[in-house]
């Protein structure tokens, strides 16, 4: 899977100051694109809307075990 030159990425803010832990994210129309800030070109996790959501939605209650 490769990113559209249109998709526009944003950092993490959970992202690490250091620029070593940087986490960027892109949303789609079917969900969230994720890849790491240092390898542009390189893999991406592809996360459907719903899933995403409620990930977010868990990390914002802080019940992530």
């Amino acid at each position: 899977m490769t990113a559209s030159s249109e998709s526009h990425w944003f950092k993490s803010s959970y992202s690490g100051g250091s620029g070593t832990e940087c986490v960027e994210c892109a949303y789609t129309d079917g969900g969230t694109l994720i890849r790491d800030s240092k390898r542009v070109d390189g893999p991406l996790v592809r996360v459907r809307s719903g899933a995403w959501r409620t990930f977010v939605q868990t990390l914002a209650r802080g019940t992530l075990t």
